[in-house]
């Protein structure tokens, strides 16, 4: 019974974390209204919890082990319950900030501890059910971010897209003190690797910095240049430190292992393309598509659906399917429902909804077996670093698709725009209007396609010539702002199919 409600603790402490990666995504216009800031500024909010949960999961998980894993949980829980009471009573940016930032100290203890701690409750032959059964709650507790956060917002308010985790973090403080060992825990006592700790914390929030603010910036500006600079510097020198040390932060014979490195590498690229359609879409449908939030969380819910049915019986499938096979499999219905994004999806709810289905489906049957394969028969210190180092990967995987997608997206973006002004133009330019009126309306226009979020012009009082013209715009417009989204599925499909190719190679043992 004792094993059921820690199982319950640890399934809970990675839903909140991964969950409060996500939540945020569709909720950030509301948020930006209500709280008079720009969306550019209030990406912080989402940056802070991306870059903390992974420049800290490394360096805090081995602080615990040190100090004792199972206090050190429930501090993770204390703190993580506090950020989000701090986030839902925040009335400016700046107290959002502060507690996304507590929010995500907490979540980079809560979330590698809930995977080594949830492993260490079984023993090795029965491991493979509880990696796959905490696996599969990554998976779908990212996806279900989203859906979640919109459907929250627009019942609830924004502010309880944190305060839902009020309770949760309630019950696991339960839970965890009525069954872990806070008092009479065996402490392991080892020197830390203080040196490699540091330059893991600057290399992964350089890193991080570098790729979520580098639109912002500017790719060539000096300050990400830095970032980037100061991340590689520290990179090779973290190399070094832990090669040299007794009790490294990240034992490099982990990629000794050449199944764990492949399945490192699956794990980013599954990542990045699940992000691009959770990211990327509910952009669409409200920025594009004019839908309030509730419409465009439910009109993602089926890749989160799919990743809830099928991740579970892909991790069970290994001992019946070779997990290569499944991952292939995973990638090829990946790259079908990006492929389907690109030509055509879009212009209609229902096959954008199919083709989120057949990406979720993909996600699912990569995401059900990885981190199984990922732990491999790694055994203690070993079997942590790899919990730790792969839980990094995720938010690595989804700070690169922040970092290309949405990157790619403004280019993209602000082509279409440039394009459909100057057909406006032309269209307006031919018109029987007075050309003061004529220059009236094409400063609207103007106006109206530097806006994040496109609004149909009200054409009733309009005369039939002038408003047939204007309807006629705004056709082009919303198809050249759909194009600018398709290419960026067009442009994912060779990498995709490299997903396909690396998966190939990937020859894991079962056990």
């Amino acid at each position: 019974m004792k094993t059921k409600y820690l199982t319950t603790l640890f399934v809970l402490g990675i839903f909140i974390c991964m969950l409060d990666t996500t939540i945020m995504n569709v909720s950030l216009p509301n948020i930006s209204e209500h709280l008079h800031v720009g969306l550019d500024e209030l990406s912080w909010a989402l940056n802070v919890y991306l870059i903390l949960f992974a420049a800290l999961t490394i360096p805090l998980t081995r602080l615990a082990e040190v100090l004792g894993s199972h206090r050190w949980f429930l501090i993770g829980v204390a703190l993580f319950g506090t950020g989000s009471v701090i986030s839902a009573c925040a009335f400016g940016l700046n107290v959002l900030l502060v507690g996304r930032a507590i929010q995500s100290i907490g979540a980079a203890l809560v979330f590698p501890l809930s995977m080594t701690l949830g492993i260490s409750l079984v023993p090795v032959s029965r491991r493979t059910g509880m990696i796959a059964i905490l696996g599969i709650t990554q998976g779908i507790s990212a996806a279900l971010g989203p859906t979640v956060g919109g459907v929250v917002t627009q019942f609830l308010g924004w502010r309880w897209i944190f305060l839902i985790n009020v309770p949760l973090t309630v019950i696991m403080i339960v839970l965890g003190l009525a069954n872990l060992k806070i008092k009479n825990e065996v402490q392991h006592r080892q020197p830390l690797d203080v040196l490699g700790a540091v330059f893991s914390i600057v290399f992964l929030s350089t890193l991080s910095l570098g790729m979520m603010q580098g639109r912002v910036w500017g790719w060539y500006s000096w300050l990400t240049i830095s970032c980037f600079a100061i991340s590689v510097i520290t990179f090779i020198c973290f190399l070094v430190t832990e090669r040299r040390s007794s009790n490294p932060m990240v034992p490099l014979e982990l990629f000794n292992n050449r199944t764990f490195t492949i399945a490192s590498l699956i794990i980013v690229l599954s990542n990045l393309f699940l992000a691009a359609t959770t990211v990327i879409l509910p952009n669409y449908f409200i920025n594009i598509q004019g839908y309030d939030d509730l419409r465009a969380s439910l009109l993602i819910a089926p890749i989160s659906f799919a990743i809830f049915v099928v991740s579970p019986i892909s991790g069970f499938a290994r001992d019946h399917i070779r997990s290569s096979w499944l991952l292939m499999m995973g990638f090829a219905f990946m790259a079908a429902g990006f492929a389907w994004l690109a030509y055509g999806a879009l212009a209609y709810q229902w096959s954008a909804m199919v083709a989120g289905l057949i990406v979720g489906i993909g996600y699912g049957l990569i995401t059900g077996p990885i981190l199984v394969i990922a732990a491999g028969s790694f055994q203690d210190k070993l079997l942590t670093a790899s919990q730790s180092v792969t839980g990094v990967l995720r938010q690595v995987g989804t700070m690169l698709s922040v970092a290309i997608f949405v990157t790619g997206l403004y280019v993209n973006l602000d082509v279409s725009r440039k394009e459909s002004a100057d057909y406006a133009h032309q269209k307006i330019e031919k018109t029987q209007m007075p050309e003061p009126q004529k220059k009236v309306v094409i400063q609207k226009i103007d106006k109206n396609m530097n806006k994040s979020q496109f609004e149909p012009t009200n054409t009733k009082k309009l005369p039939e010539a002038l408003a047939n013209s204007v309807s006629d715009i705004e056709q082009h417009v919303v198809v050249g702002l759909r194009h600018g989204f398709e290419k960026l599925y067009i442009f994912s499909l060779p990498f995709i199919l490299l997903g396909v190719v690396v998966s190939a190679f990937l020859k894991d043992k079962k056990f």
